[in-house]
């Protein structure tokens, strides 16, 4: 596990052997460093990831990194940049500075050149941090330690302080609704009412009266006035859930609510006034269907003041054993029952299952795995249902990629005796992909298992893409 202790560092370079000079230069200074080969791949990990300090580059495959200096900049704690760029560019500079950037870099640049305005930048930080101490949250639902939720923690304490709208992103399953509550509780508007829409439930011409309210005979069967979840939240905040699925008739609608902060009943002639704060969520990729044409531009530029993107299970397998101990006690607890232990067995099949639905899906079993067993004091991996078992068992027996050539023992007289060379490159080979599939790709946990540098990972999993 990353040490949370250190600062992280964010590389947003094209150049891979830049990104592996930086990474070392990084990593000798005990410092944590991460890396993005496009500037779109870079934000996501900004917005995702407690990320300290962004060492950037100027021209970006899919954009400039000087026109990402001013989003960066106005997030919540914002990261310190560092521009990194090969060309001389005197208004470049300029515009970077006053933007906020730290520093403006022309490569090549000594590495002492570069350590130096890293640790004063991180200095800097430490400092305001310390001036600007972030919140102690109130977020017991939410359960885990692990560096992924922690870091996404983080973002809500700095987002709670504004009164910016947020959109919250991931796999179904990932705690939207929990992290949204969170994000309301901590915040000025706690004491206001927290109304939850699920978008998409309500028909289209059911939901601008569900919003907005409507008027005694406003159309058949509104034998009575009924005021809308929009002034229900007022004081307080509106979460939108699955608002990729709001209809395109009423989103227009919607964009005046927030820049008004005015609506009219269906049926009804005068304004109301309510002031709200909107929190969305949804698990399609929403810019996509903006370019698509088939969500509002406009409307997600208002709804994504902030955003943040919820890592799924298998990103927090960390997490796992806290959370089965957590719903262990929750579920025993409702049932009357006495408290049951988990074996090793029964643990160590959660964290190797992959968790398509996320934890809402983890939840589900540990209900489902205490409430079938009354009597019984132990859970073992049998209890599980046996989706989640032949899962896990198919898994350990397609570890080696079919195809590859398995290494003959070489003690086998029979088979001609490979190079020492060879011998040891297959043996890399089949390591580092079994490494690949019991992290399940995460970075982080690879290096952790392995005792391998990030930097020199990397490396190795280079060589063996192209190999």
């Amino acid at each position: 596990m990353a040490d949370p202790t250190k600062a992280r560092i964010l590389i947003i370079d094209d150049d891979e052997g830049v990104v592996i000079t930086l990474t070392r230069i990084i990593e000798s200074l005990g410092l944590e460093a991460d890396h993005a080969l496009t500037l779109t791949r870079g934000m996501e990990k900004i917005n995702t990831l407690d990320v300290d300090l962004v060492l950037l580059d100027v021209n970006l495959p899919d954009g400039s990194g000087l026109d990402a200096i001013e989003y960066i900049s106005g997030i919540p704690d914002p990261p310190q940049i560092i521009i990194l760029t090969a060309f001389s560019d005197p208004d470049g500079a300029e515009l970077a500075i006053e933007n906020g950037a730290w520093d403006y870099i022309q490569k090549p640049a000594s590495s002492k050149a570069i350590k130096l305005q890293i640790l004063r930048a991180l200095e800097y930080r430490k400092q305001k941090q310390r001036s600007e101490p972030l919140l102690s949250l109130h977020a017991h639902a939410i359960i885990g330690s692990g560096r992924a939720l922690q870091d996404c923690l983080k973002k809500v304490s700095r987002i709670a302080r504004t009164d910016a709208h947020v959109l919250l992103t991931g796999e179904t399953g990932t705690g939207k609704e929990l992290f949204a509550k969170a994000i309301h509780e901590n915040s000025a508007r706690a004491k206001g009412a927290f109304i939850v829409v699920d978008c998409s439930i309500l028909s289209e011409n059911f939901i601008e009266s569900v919003l907005f309210g409507h008027e005694k005979g406003a159309f058949t069967g509104a034998d009575r006035k009924r005021n809308g979840l929009a002034l229900l939240a007022h004081g307080g905040t509106l979460f939108l859930d699955e608002v990729g699925e709001l209809p395109e008739s009423i989103q227009g609608s919607f964009l005046r609510v927030l820049q008004e902060k005015k609506f009219r009943p269906v049926g009804s002639e005068e304004e109301i006034h309510s002031d709200f704060r909107v929190i969305s969520a949804t698990n399609k990729n929403i810019e996509q269907m903006a370019a698509e044409k088939k969500f509002r531009n406009d409307l997600l530029y208002r709804l994504k003041s902030f955003s943040l993107e919820l890592p799924p299970l298998r990103h927090r397998r960390s997490d796992i054993r806290e959370i089965a101990f957590h719903y262990t006690d929750i579920f025993c607890r409702q049932q009357n029952t006495e408290l049951k232990e988990l074996s090793d067995d029964f643990l160590e099949t959660l964290e190797k299952y992959d968790w398509p639905g996320n934890v809402r899906e983890l939840v589900n079993t540990m209900e489902t795995c205490i409430a079938s067993t009354p009597s019984e004091r132990i859970l073992f991996a049998y209890h599980l249902p046996s989706k989640i078992r032949s899962r896990v068992t198919r898994a350990a027996f397609t570890k080696n990629t079919p195809g590859k050539e398995i290494l003959t023992p070489i003690s086998d007289p029979r088979q001609p005796l490979p190079s020492f060379r060879e011998a040891i490159a297959r043996t890399e080979q089949e390591y580092m992909e079994t490494l690949y599939s019991r992290a399940g790709g995460d970075i982080e946990a690879m290096c952790r298992i392995s005792g391998i540098s990030r930097a020199v990972l990397y490396r190795k999993l280079k060589t063996l893409q192209t190999s």
